[in-house]
Formats: C-alpha cells, structure tokens, sequence
C-alpha cells in the first residue's frame, strides 16, 4: 500500500477549458502507519522444496536438540554438577540443612529442570514443520518415541541409570511410568492433535512444563508458608506456578503469532490467564498429588483451555 499525493498545476500556454487546465502529477511514498505484511517462508520448504523430506530434516533436527538437552542434564546428574554448586553456597545456609536433604534437593531440582526445558524447546522447533496434518504427525513422533522409551526403562526392559536418576524421585525405573510418561504423552497429544495453530497446545505444554517445574523450584526454596487444605504445598509455590504457566503461555503466543500461526488477542491473553490459575489450583489439591501432576496440571489446562480459548 501506498500514500499517493496529487499535485495540480495550470500550464501557461494552455488555452483549454477548465476541466483541461490542471495536470495531475503522482506521486507515492511507502506506507508506514500499515506496512504489508511480512511474509515468510513457508515451513514446508524451510529445508527442501520436498514437504516429506524437509518434515523429515525437521525431525531430526528437533529430534537431536531434545537429545541434547536430555543428554546435557543427564551428565549434571551423573557429574554430580549441581553438588559441586553448592559448595559455593553461604555455610550460614547450610548449617541449617542435613546433608541428606542437600542431595535430594539437588537431585529434584536436576530433574526439575529437565522437566521444565524439553517441552518448551521442543515446542520451540515446531515452525521447522510444515502446516499440514502431516508436519503435526511428525513432530509428534520424537515425544512419541520418548513414550516407548519410557516403558521399557519403567519394565526394566532397557537399562539406563543416568537417564533414571536425571527424571525420577527416588532413582525407582518404576517411576518412569508415572510422571515422566504423562509428560511424554502431554508433548505428543499437543503436537499430533492441537499443533502449533491451537493455544490449547501452549496453554497444556506452557502450564506443565514452566508452571509445574517452577512451582517446585519456588515452593522448596522459599514456601514456608503452606496452603490451610494441602501441608505439601505452599503458597509461593502455587502463586509461581500460575505466573509461569501464564507468562510462559504469553511468551509463546507471540512467538507463534509473529510466525503467522496465530492472532494474539486480550481475548487469548484472559483466557491464558485463567488457566492457569486453574492449573495451579489442581495442581494444589492433595488429590493431584496422589494422581500425579504430570497428569492433571495438563488435563486441567485442555479442558479449561477448550471453555476460554
């Protein structure tokens, strides 16, 4: 679009009538109050003019940087990184804490961030896919491959010690079908069935992965005031994790909205907002603790999500 400005201008030799008098010259300059709107490249074609091949470079790309953080956090659990971490802390603190309670911290927050950063990458690599159902399917697949992982380390069918110790409690296989298996499945279900045009699927992954996993960091350094209906959690791990879920939530939607995917609203914006304070509501009950939060912090957030978004 352009700003065009006509100048009029009457000759001096011309004997014409008047509506022959005037000489109209155009002139346009560029639009800057509504630029054209940016146009990317399409996703199908981001790594070959093939769609099968560039969802399958896309694949293995997402693919090989969940591995790599997988592997990163596998190794600060296996070095003992965070151990050496907090040599560095104030003894004044320490003085306060046993040592056993030093380690199981130190292992739950190895885990924790595990659990906050695979999801929020891997949700950062789905423009790499194209926009049809069959991009969707897969970038579906590498989570999906984690859900079978996870079984067969949860049996004890395959063996891996450092990849139990980096996403269980108490170093059990066994807990591996639990909570990291919801996890696997909530990042596979957004991806196959919501993809990256649905804020359900930023509302589900965002509110787990960052409001959950923030809660716990919070809630364990600094909740020593607990909920009156839940002495297992705290009020600052509850009012962390509803900010998390939801600024995290905001951070994807423009993210995705500046990509063409979606149209960010106050609307959107609301709406992220409530659920995650329902997310973190659930997540506070004693009933979610039993069930396990990995299952109903994003069973919250779809259903919630499908009333508001």
């Amino acid at each position: 679009m352009a700003l065009t400005i006509a100048i009029f201008s009457n000759p001096l030799n011309s004997t014409s009538n008047f509506s022959r008098a005037f000489k109209t010259q155009r002139f346009e300059f560029p639009q800057l109050l509504k630029p054209k709107p940016r146009e990317l490249k399409s996703a199908a074609v981001m790594f070959s003019d093939n769609i099968v091949v560039s969802d399958i470079v896309a694949t293995g790309l997402s693919g090989g940087i969940a591995l790599s953080l997988l592997k990163l956090w596998e190794q600060t659990a296996k070095r003992g990184l965070f151990d050496q971490v907090w040599g560095f802390c104030d003894s004044f603190v320490l003085s306060f804490l046993s040592v056993a309670r030093l380690e199981r911290g130190i292992k739950k927050l190895n885990r924790k961030l595990v659990h906050i950063t695979l999801g929020l990458a891997f949700m950062l690599c789905w423009p790499m896919f194209s926009s049809g159902r069959q991009g969707a399917i897969l970038a579906a697949v590498i989570p999906g491959i984690n859900i079978i992982k996870m079984l067969l380390l949860g049996l004890g069918i395959l063996k891996d010690d450092a990849t139990v110790k980096s996403m269980s409690r108490f170093g059990d296989h066994r807990e591996l079908l639990k909570g990291p298996l919801y996890y696997a499945a909530t990042i596979t279900l957004a991806s196959a069935i919501y993809w990256r045009t649905s804020p359900i699927a930023i509302a589900a992954v965002c509110n787990l992965c960052a409001g959950d996993g923030m809660a716990d960091i919070a809630g364990r350094r600094f909740g020593s005031q607990k909920l009156p209906y839940n002495q297992n959690k705290s009020v600052v791990g509850s009012v962390t994790m509803a900010c998390a879920g939801f600024l995290a939530s905001i951070g994807y939607m423009f993210y995705f909205s500046s990509l063409g995917y979606m149209q960010e609203s106050s609307e959107m914006v609301l709406g992220f907002l409530i659920v995650s304070i329902a997310a973190a509501l659930v997540e506070s009950h004693p009933l979610s603790t039993e069930l396990d939060d990995n299952l109903t912090v994003p069973l919250t957030a779809v259903f919630i999500g499908s009333l508001v978004l």
